[in-house]
């Protein structure tokens, strides 16, 4: 296995990302097969462990803390993540901790994650009503929490507005990057980023949940025509491994086979030339079929409802990509008049527009796929219901 340095420590390249556990027929954690995937990864040198509050309806805590049992505790580095995004009254962050470490069976963290830091949850981590950055701030000083960190799939300004504010305690950044998303959801900047504020970076969707490890066969033909043996999985942990501020590659395996690959895959040094990079990249363009906004915001000075377009047209590429939960969250931080809903088609923007785009018919197409978000229909009742109680 191989090993980055944080700080005092070897962690291992590969994290276990406890977020798709095997399964049973009723949807249940398998926990023998989990068992046997804990095993597998501590026999190979995997030291890194992740869970998280919501994951598995709260029981991946319970598996893997169950799992870690039969090791001895500093054999081991666990990582654990409190769900501001998801806040409520219930959500109090020392009745939350408390029962983590007890449901992980441990005393310490050695790894702790404000979860899911975006535009969405951002009043939430920093209204001092909930206190929650002052007190996990306070249990790393009493040594309960060794290292404090949080994961991100805000955007470029959101993501800078929390450095800004909270950079000096974070000693780590977990966000969504892989060859596709580099261009994709910008993770370039956000990488240059955390690398100018001397931030280390865990990496999380090394293989955007599994798009990237069945690619179309011109594609896989591609890769394999440089690299027979490798998967196109594999080529996605060589990429990652290219950059010297990734330290932690976390991967959501979901059964031993996957897990043994990547093992293989983690072990060895292999980089990437530079025209296997490009080949990379190629596919990456191909997958996408995006909307070819460079983001020179010519379209916003002229836009009558003062749209963000590029931001808006970034975010259809995505959705366009894969419907996923990501830009459903970004889109739920909008106002209405925010929305691509809002725009009334007047072709201002199109008319100077250097790359000549269709902007209007774009933001119709992405206010129909907006439907199909994982998490829009519910975000729209949560909208209805509050816009009811305002008008009582």
């Amino acid at each position: 296995m191989l090993y980055s340095d944080f700080q005092d420590l070897k962690l291992s390249k590969l994290g276990f990302g406890t977020m798709r556990l095997p399964t049973k027929e009723d949807g249940s954690i398998d926990e023998e097969k989990t068992d046997e995937m804990v095993r597998f990864a501590m026999a190979n040198g995997v030291n890194y462990f992740d869970t998280a509050y919501p994951y598995h309806g709260g029981k991946s805590e319970l598996a893997i803390g169950k799992a870690l049992q039969a090791f001895p505790r500093e054999s081991y580095y666990l990582a654990d993540k409190y769900p501001g995004h998801q806040i409520s009254d219930s959500y109090d962050p020392a009745a939350i901790f408390e029962e983590q470490l007890k449901k992980c069976g441990v005393e310490y963290f050695d790894f702790y994650l404000l979860h899911n830091v975006c535009e969405r949850s951002y009043g939430a981590y920093t209204d001092p009503k909930w206190g929650i950055i002052d007190y996990f701030a306070e249990q790393k000083k009493r040594g309960r929490i060794r290292h404090l960190g949080f994961s991100s799939h805000a955007g470029i300004e959101n993501l800078r507005e929390f450095l800004d504010r909270y950079g000096d305690l974070m000693e780590f950044c977990q966000i969504q990057l892989n060859y596709l998303d580099w261009t994709l959801q910008d993770a370039e900047t956000k990488v240059q980023i955390l690398t100018e504020r001397n931030i280390p970076i865990w990496v999380m969707e090394p293989v955007r949940g599994g798009k990237l490890a069945t690619l179309p066969q011109a594609g896989e033909e591609v890769l394999r025509s440089l690299r027979p043996e490798e998967s196109p999985a594999a080529w996605c942990f060589r990429w990652l491994m290219g950059l010297p501020q990734v330290k932690v590659i976390l991967s959501g395996m979901s059964d031993l086979r996957q897990m043994q690959e990547n093992v293989c895959t983690c072990s060895e040094e292999k980089p990437l030339s530079a025209e296997e990079q490009r080949a990379l990249a190629g596919i990456a363009d191909g997958l996408t079929h995006c909307v070819p906004c460079t983001a020179c915001r010519y379209c916003c000075d002229g836009c009558p409802m003062g749209l963000d377009i590029p931001m808006l047209l970034a975010s259809y590429n995505d959705a366009k990509f894969a419907p996923n939960f990501t830009v459903g969250m970004r889109l739920d931080s909008l106002k209405e008049e925010q929305l691509p809903t809002a725009c009334i088609g007047c072709g201002a923007c199109a008319e100077i527009c250097p790359q000549k785009i269709d902007i209007p018919g774009a933001m119709q197409n992405f206010s129909e796929l907006m439907k199909t978000l994982p998490n829009w229909s519910q975000i729209c009742r949560e909208r209805e219901a509050a816009a009811k109680e305002l008008n009582k």
